[in-house]
């Protein structure tokens, strides 16, 4: 087995401490979206990493004298891949499959996610419960009690050393996700509450260490604290005191650095990145200072890749039967495609792939507009059988279905707004027609691998159906958007109430189209749902197929990007990134 090159730096450091020298070493995984085993459920082949190679390396760890390690993960643990919807939603059995695991692995704190409280309640309290180690969440509020609903902190002794483990989520979930799944709960701000919790952990429990396990990125190193920024990462890093290696996750970007706090002290900070690619491992180095007492006097962490670490045979083994059972949930026929479908394709106009979601979101709602984006740029769907497996390609997120009541002219803000996100505003055929990332100097932002990077995701490029409309890439954000009628042939009228089809993340006011855009109240959105769906949009995808038996989905062609020339232009020079 080929051990990864930290541990082996790791190993040599084990050597040279002395006697009155103790190293507590901590991995951490976070956003991990469900990959629990090394299958590939959704084409049903070996997979890449997952948590049993994870597994493979704490195995290795725990194998040295006095390892001292801590195994966390930071969040997003429970939903992305067909073995998640398996074991939230599926699966009967006494015990959640993720408590099973995670409780094999021996993991000793969890932090809350904001994909984690996306299964509901039912769920991530079951979890809570059959966990055997503290799932934590510092800054989630009981607005019965005041209290928080998640334990916030743990306290972790290893040879006599106490380190505390701190866990906040990132506080955008009523932002993303229906009442309906966080009621009676309050989000409160990372830094603020990380200031909070730190000073109350120093004086209450004196630990020799404070971890901040946080579900945030790294956002900026803004010197206000009361904001409730989504990525706070840098944010409480520098203005909180008393943080001796702060964990990142949320934003998927693996790093390692150390910023300096405002008391003058460095702090350590990693993010591991997600899917189980990464760890993030640090060494907390104490010395003796008599009397019982240590003092931290070295940290330093790194993102370990697991890319080239085995599975565990003994873990893939142990939960065989399990991966049986979900590659034959995975692999049920639902219906078949008469022809194969690109998802990238809806990046550039009307497409079958994106269509296809909207066709279904107005026959079901009967709303008179759909909204919906490109959830993805890389699947396809090919000609054939279509399985459960399948969907999840289509619609990777555990979204609900509404409907909204929304003027026109909201409904043009809206879409003003999504291609504001979406496209360049191109001055000739020769520029880019997607909006990438530039640099200060006005240009494309070339990354490592010779490829550019969208500036937004691709989850955020709503188009619109139900209605005619063409949008104009030669003129600024906030103007582009012109809609000529609905698709039935009936008039679009701005001061008219439309019913909309829209997914709950968006409906929430999820990506800012809602608010910033169409220029709606948050308080007011909840206002404006007349309905809400029972299951999430793809298990009502999945029975529309079952019925359907054989579709053969058509893009709408019910908008088009003009200049004509430009696109097509503009279009090829985007294709590559």
């Amino acid at each position: 087995m080929r051990i990864p090159f930290l541990f082996i730096l790791t190993f040599s450091w084990i050597i040279n401490i002395s006697a009155q020298e103790i190293t507590i070493r901590i991995a951490a995984t976070s956003d991990v979206h469900g990959a629990l085993f090394p299958h590939d459920f959704l084409n049903d082949k070996p997979g890449a990493t997952s948590l049993a190679s994870v597994q493979t390396f704490v195995d290795s760890v725990r194998a040295i004298t006095a390892a001292n390690l801590l195994l966390l993960d930071n969040g997003d643990l429970i939903q992305g891949t067909p073995a998640a919807y398996y074991a939230n939603f599926v699966q009967k059995s006494r015990q959640n499959l993720f408590a099973r695991v995670l409780n094999h692995m021996q993991f000793d704190a969890a932090t809350v996610g904001n994909h984690d409280i996306e299964a509901g309640p039912e769920v991530y309290y079951r979890l809570q419960r059959e966990f055997g180690f503290p799932w934590l969440a510092g800054n989630i509020l009981n607005t019965n009690t005041g209290k928080p609903a998640f334990e916030p902190f743990t306290i972790i002794e290893r040879e006599g050393i106490r380190i505390a483990v701190l866990g906040l989520i990132t506080p955008g979930v009523p932002g993303w996700l229906p009442q309906t799944l966080w009621p009676g709960l309050e989000f409160k701000g990372i830094a603020e509450s990380a200031e909070y919790w730190v000073a109350h952990i120093r004086q209450h429990h004196q630990p020799d260490a404070i971890i901040g396990l946080f579900h945030t990125g790294m956002g900026q190193a803004s010197d206000v604290i009361h904001l409730l920024p989504e990525n706070a990462g840098n944010q409480t890093a520098v203005n909180v005191r008393g943080l001796d290696l702060v964990i990142l996750g949320h934003d998927h970007r693996p790093r390692a650095e150390i910023v300096t706090n405002v008391a003058g002290h460095q702090v350590q900070i990693i993010n591991p990145g997600n899917a189980a690619r990464n760890l993030a491992f640090a060494e907390l180095v104490f010395s003796t200072t008599g009397h019982g007492k240590y003092a931290l006097t070295d940290a330093r962490g790194k993102v370990v890749s697991l890319e080239n670490t085995p599975p565990s045979t003994t873990y893939v083994k142990k939960f065989g039967k399990d991966i049986k059972a979900i590659r034959k949930f995975a692999n049920k026929p639902v219906g078949n495609l008469t022809h194969s479908l690109s998802a990238r394709e809806g990046l550039f106009g009307s497409s079958a792939f994106t269509d296809l979601i909207h066709d279904v979101q107005l026959k079901i709602t009967g709303a008179d507009i759909s909204f919906t984006a490109p959830l993805t740029v890389n699947e396809n769907l090919e000609a054939g059988k279509l399985q459960v497996s399948d969907l999840f390609k289509l619609y990777r997120y555990e979204n609900f279905l509404y409907i909204m009541e929304l003027s026109g002219k909201e409904v043009k803000d809206f879409l003003e707004y999504s291609y504001g996100l979406w496209f360049n505003q191109m001055s000739s055929a020769n520029d880019h027609l997607l909006n990438f990332r530039k640099g200060a100097d006005g240009k494309e932002i070339v990354n490592s691998h010779g490829l550019l990077s969208l500036t937004h995701p691709s989850f955020n490029f709503d188009s619109a159906a139900g209605i005619v409309y063409e949008v104009d890439v030669s003129k600024p954000v906030g103007q582009r958007v012109k809609i000529t009628g609905m698709e039935n042939g009936q008039p679009f009228t701005e001061s008219k109430i439309y019913k909309v089809a829209i997914n709950s993340y968006r409906g929430s006011g999820g990506g800012g189209h809602l608010t910033t855009g169409a220029g709606i109240e948050h308080s007011k959105l909840n206002n404006r749902i007349i309905y809400t769906s029972e299951n999430d949009i793809r298990s009502m995808l999945i029975g529309y197929f079952d019925k359907q038996k054989s579709i053969s989905p058509q893009p709408r062609n019910n908008w088009k990007v003009v200049p004509e020339t430009w696109w097509k232009e503009g279009k090829l020079r985007s294709s590559q990134f």
